[in-house]
């Protein structure tokens, strides 16, 4: 009895120790990240070097040598690249729209306009009186009414969503499949207001798809300013309005994902996966999105060199290709993951912008989410918690052929990132330097846990 007796005596100790040993481990992490971290310099090089990286273009592939240089910089065990074809869209030239007509009184009203991501070209100027509704039941409503028109969706976020990525998501919907609801009934355009947060008249654009169904028509978004001013002027009278875009398809790229591993010493063939995204759009630096989970990324890789840390698990380090407008790279990642049957436990993405750090979530089963949960008191000092649902794009498809991957993300405070997301506003100078290293402190913390203590209970 008296070694149980002393087994149940100390084990409160032990599980102090193990605690304070984790909590000076992740100490030395953020000390040197914070003091010797080279992410703002190395977003620098990315953003004003290379600028946006739309993919197919020469700056995204130029990102991928870049990426992967920088990489091997930080001597890890392993640097390779993993081929994947991506779409080249491209935008083709400047694209206009105008206000010509109000309650049948000619007019001239420029209005910022961005083309979406894989619109194609209006095939010269388009013209016609705007249908304005506030959503799609409205559209459904007056299906009628749509033949002939160009179709304004007053697709602005709900402010009362204090998540503001819960208000992208709502209005995103008219962004990603606008253009085919109302070419369903007959539309010769769409127009939407800009997925933004940002009381300026800069548009964004962003990712769209059509349905093969229907007629590829053009579709825009406006700026803030301008689409807020066009649906008022809508809904007292008749507004007629014109729309120019230019945007083709090149055939596919060969881009590759950029991919850094650090062996594990005990687990080898239990995968770790965190990353971020290397493309943009064309109209900005991609600063924010996702330059930040870039750098990030390798910020972890250069900072556990730094720190002779031997990793239990293997720990890949994955810059992503083609997130924005096509997922080829997530996708091309699972799927040698699944050919070489790889076992991955948990991938982590950032892709929500460089701000403040938040939380890491998670998203997992109830039982596995009060796990990880135990390590909040470790992320507090560092301006995080623990919480439930996490995961992206890019780490996405892993689910698809192992259910019991772990997803994650950082994520940072949202209440500026959609002012600057996919507008030409998201460019190095608004990242904040401590605020970008404080997110690779969070995620090296996080990954360091999950790597010393697994992710089951």
């Amino acid at each position: 009895m008296r070694p149980l007796f002393f087994l149940v005596f100390c084990l409160p100790f032990m599980a102090q120790a193990q605690v304070n040993q984790d909590s000076v481990a992740i100490k030395k992490m953020a000390d040197e990240i914070m003091t010797n971290g080279t992410a703002y310099d190395l977003l620098r090089e990315l953003t004003k070097k290379i600028g946006g990286r739309l993919a197919g273009s020469p700056q995204q592939q130029n990102a991928a040598i870049w990426g992967k240089r920088n990489l091997e910089a930080m001597k890890p065990d392993k640097v390779y690249m993993q081929p994947c074809k991506t779409p080249n869209w491209q935008r083709g030239g400047k694209d206009f729209a105008a206000i010509v007509g109000i309650n049948g009184k000619p007019t001239n009203q420029k209005l910022e306009a961005l083309a979406l991501g894989n619109s194609l070209s209006s095939n010269g100027l388009v013209e016609a009186d705007v249908l304005a509704v506030a959503n799609f039941d409205e559209l459904e409503k007056r299906k009628d009414e749509v033949k002939g028109k160009i179709v304004y969706y007053n697709s602005e976020f709900d402010p009362t969503f204090i998540q503001t990525f819960k208000a992208y998501s709502a209005a995103g919907t008219y962004r990603g499949t606008g253009a085919s609801r109302a070419a369903k009934y007959g539309a010769v355009g769409v127009m939407i207001h800009s997925l933004s947060t940002a009381p300026d008249n800069a548009p964004h654009t962003g990712g769209m798809k059509y349905d093969s169904a229907y007629p590829k028509i053009p579709a825009v978004a406006l700026g803030p300013n301008d689409a807020k001013a066009l649906y008022a002027k809508a809904k007292k009278g008749t507004v007629r309005a014109q729309i120019q875009t230019y945007g083709f398809f090149l055939p596919d790229a060969d881009e590759n994902n950029v991919v850094a591993e650090l062996k594990g010493t005990e687990h080898p063939e239990e995968i770790i996966t965190i990353g971020g995204h290397l493309d943009s759009w064309d109209v900005n630096e991609g600063a924010h999105d996702d330059g930040a989970g870039i750098v990030q990324t390798m910020e972890v890789l250069r900072a556990m060199k730094a720190l002779n840390y031997q990793p239990k698990h293997t720990i890949r380090f994955v810059l992503f290709a083609n997130e924005e407008n096509g997922g080829k790279g997530g996708a091309k990642y699972a799927e040698l993951a699944k050919l070489n049957k790889e076992k991955h436990i948990l991938a982590l993405e950032s892709d929500a912008g460089g701000f403040t750090p938040r939380s890491i979530g998670v998203g997992t089963t109830p039982a596995q989410l009060a796990y990880f949960q135990k390590w909040t008191p470790l992320l507090k000092p560092y301006g995080t918690e623990v919480v439930a649902g996490g995961g992206g794009a890019d780490i996405g498809p892993l689910t698809g052929y192992d259910k019991n991957i772990v997803m994650s993300s950082l994520t940072p405070d949202s209440q500026r990132y959609f002012d600057l997301h996919h507008a030409k506003t998201d460019v190095f100078e608004n990242v904040n330097k401590r605020e970008l290293l404080l997110g690779a402190v969070n995620i090296a913390a996080f990954i360091y846990l999950v790597d010393q203590h697994g992710v089951n209970p």
